[in-house]
């Protein structure tokens, strides 16, 4: 359980814009070969979109803050994630898993007042999507004996 639990809380933190890789934390838990992979699918896609509400929440009230030190996103990063949402629309949160892109796009998404609703589901379809490739890749490479 506590794989899950630690997986579930690393891939949150990895969505927000601490650096962290929600990558390596599925991969090391996967290669422990105890846990099934429905259970890591769902504990890093959760968690991994719950991260991102976060990012949202930031830019949608927290804005205002922009600039002060402890703000945890750069001007330049979030006029990229403008400048990506301005160009592929709302489709762009399909997305939301790239590295570099991905939070500060998050955090526009807020910004520019999407819709919460359209938001969390874009966002959960696109990282769900990712960590079932990852999955998919690692037992097809890396077959574990469970």
């Amino acid at each position: 359980m506590e794989g899950y639990v630690g997986l579930f809380f690393g891939s949150l933190i990895a969505a927000t814009i601490i650096p962290l890789s929600s990558e390596a934390m599925l991969a090391g838990v996967y290669a422990l070969g105890t846990y099934d992979t429905v259970g890591l699918w769902l504990a890093a896609s959760t968690g991994n979109t719950l991260g991102s509400v976060i990012n949202w929440v930031l830019g949608r009230w927290l804005l205002r803050f922009r600039g002060r030190r402890w703000f945890p996103v750069s001007d330049a990063a979030l006029e990229l994630g403008q400048d990506w949402f301005s160009r592929w629309g709302l489709w762009s949160l399909l997305l939301a898993w790239l590295p570099f892109v991905g939070d500060p796009l998050t955090v526009a998404a807020g910004t520019l007042r999407v819709p919460f609703g359209r938001f969390v589901v874009l966002v959960a379809i696109g990282k769900a999507a990712r960590f079932a490739a990852l999955l998919y890749a690692a037992e097809w490479l890396f077959p574990i004996a469970k």
